[in-house]
């Protein structure tokens, strides 16, 4: 399985970097330690919009991409979340409760989008934060390893789904702190309208209490590929 990485890197309030493309080894090899190619300012600005409004519009089937500006600011409103221990900065990236409410074929999905999709991401959030420590804020994301080549589309009457998305697991979210690369994974993203969002940060079953997906020294290993 071919594994995308992107180099990523906090922007300064008037300054956004280029995102940078780089293949990263499969399961079967171990990856190489990253070399950042861009230098995170010390002070990151406010969470940046992903795809303002698209939850309120009709899904697509167009494949997401693990680069450009979309994705950029998903992945950079979930590390300033983390780093500064406030789930709410995270919002634009997580999965819009508008096109949840358009997916589930349950009673009441908005209900159920904000007391355990959004509940169990906020505990995700500041225990990936205390994962990192006191020096938290301090840490400089370097990329976000998505699994592109595994993710699947997950058609309508799966998983109580009244529509379709693209679902990818596993991805990983590789940083530097203290002199050191170390990762965790993302439980799953799935798509609007060709947009990656959160969905499970630190996982999917589990009990009400906050986790974090596989934290490793280096930068892990992506997947492997289940759920919906």
């Amino acid at each position: 399985m071919t594994v995308l990485g992107v180099a990523l890197a906090a922007a300064t309030a008037c300054a956004t970097p280029p995102a940078v493309h780089q293949e990263a080894p499969g399961h079967t090899a171990t990856p190489a330690v990253p070399t950042p190619t861009l230098t995170p300012s010390a002070t990151l600005p406010g969470p940046r919009p992903v795809a303002p409004g698209a939850g309120q519009l009709a899904q697509t089937r167009t494949r997401p991409r693990a680069h450009g500006p979309a994705f950029h600011a998903m992945a950079t409103d979930l590390w300033l979340a983390v780093t500064r221990d406030r789930p709410s900065l995270a919002r634009p990236a997580f999965f819009p409760v508008e096109a949840y409410k358009q997916v589930k074929a349950i009673y009441d999905p908005a209900a159920d989008w904000r007391s355990r999709l959004w509940l169990d991401f906020s505990l995700d959030v500041r225990a990936a934060h205390r994962l990192l420590g006191s020096d938290a804020k301090d840490a400089k994301l370097l990329r976000v390893i998505v699994p592109s080549a595994g993710a699947a589309w997950i058609s309508p009457g799966v998983c109580y789904n009244k529509a379709g998305y693209w679902h990818v697991a596993g991805p990983r979210v590789v940083y530097r702190l203290r002199g050191r690369v170390r990762s965790f994974g993302i439980a799953s993203l799935i798509s609007w309208r060709g947009v990656w969002y959160v969905v499970h940060f630190g996982g999917i079953t589990r009990p009400a209490v906050g986790m974090v997906d596989a934290p490793a020294a280096g930068p892990g290993y992506p997947g492997p590929q289940d759920g919906c």
